[in-house]
């Protein structure tokens, strides 16, 4: 669902880019349907897509706020792409001044990496392509600034958005201009694409990390104990009693680390002075007490169940 053109020369790199993103839930066999009359150009507008998508079952959410274009280092970096079941592919493009690379990810693995001197790229669906290419050979020149090289461009993705609901009307343009020989700037590239795919590795990382704990959190939360004995006091030291959990009772963290197994023993305080070794703990109507008398306890602990 995207456009990026990119020219690559001695004179810098200048890229252009919509920022449409189309969401889509419903029917496999339709969204295949819809895709296949979209890609062939049955589809011209918005409008007509929507309405399409409503008769096929299709609910798809369309915003023009993505951001495919960003400048790393002296480079300008282009990317689309697709979401998978596990991974998310991605096509992105590197350029500078004389030099450009092609790098094919797949969640954050490189699986292909190609260099180029200078040219004009094209990312995008068939279809869009087919419709910028005649307009590119038509109206851009060589011998044309980089500013209005790139002026060129957003009128370009502009003809095409209007023939087609793959790509927006709204657009960016971003211009790099270093002074690089073509050895410089493959150079430059490696080591500038080596780090940004580290930063996507360590993103990928985190954000697997933050998903298995919030994965746990889930899990662990519909654990947490509202009713039942959970243990008994086995020693009293003024208003500090230490609880020995029961077989079937843990006792965890804030971040869902166990402190106490089973069988172990925690701390919790009481204003009472009622309290003898052996009494049993329990929690009811979510608060936790003494069974005998609901003499009420206070800890810092979650008590959650096996």
């Amino acid at each position: 669902m995207s456009l990026i053109i990119a020219y690559i020369g001695k004179k810098g790199c200048v890229m252009a880019s919509d920022k449409r993103k189309i969401g889509y839930f419903g029917d496999k066999q339709n969204l295949k349907t819809l895709e296949e009359e979209l890609y062939s150009g049955a589809i011209d507008n918005d409008e007509d897509f929507l309405n399409r998508a409503s008769e096929l079952g299709i609910s798809i959410k369309i915003t023009d706020d993505a951001n495919k274009l960003k400048v790393v280092g002296n480079t300008i970096r282009g990317e689309v792409s697709t979401k998978g079941t596990f991974e998310t592919r991605r096509r992105r493009i590197y350029g500078t001044t004389n030099g450009y690379q092609i790098i094919e990810l797949l969640g954050s693995e490189t699986e292909s990496r190609k260099a180029g001197e200078k040219g004009i790229v094209i990312f995008g669906n068939v279809y869009a392509k087919q419709l910028a290419e005649p307009l590119i050979k038509r109206k851009v020149k060589a011998s044309q600034s980089l500013r209005y090289m790139g002026e060129v461009f957003e009128s370009i993705l502009a003809e095409v958005a209007s023939k087609t609901p793959t790509v927006g009307d709204k657009f960016d343009v971003l211009m790099q201009q270093p002074v690089f020989s073509v050895s410089e700037a493959q150079k430059h590239l490696n080591i500038t694409i080596d780090n940004d795919i580290k930063v996507l590795t360590k993103f990928r990382q985190e954000l697997t990390e933050q998903l298995v704990q919030q994965s746990l959190a889930i899990d662990m939360a519909s654990k947490i104990i509202s009713k039942g004995d959970v243990g008994r006091v086995v020693s009293i030291d003024g208003n500090m009693l230490h609880v020995q959990l029961n077989d079937k009772t843990q006792a965890m963290d804030g971040n869902w680390k166990q402190l106490a197994a089973p069988g172990q023993n925690v701390l919790m305080f009481t204003e009472s002075d009622n309290v003898k070794i052996g009494d049993k703990v329990v929690i009811e109507n979510e608060d936790l007490c003494l069974k005998k008398d609901k003499s009420s306890l206070k800890c810092d602990i979650i008590l959650c169940s096996l």
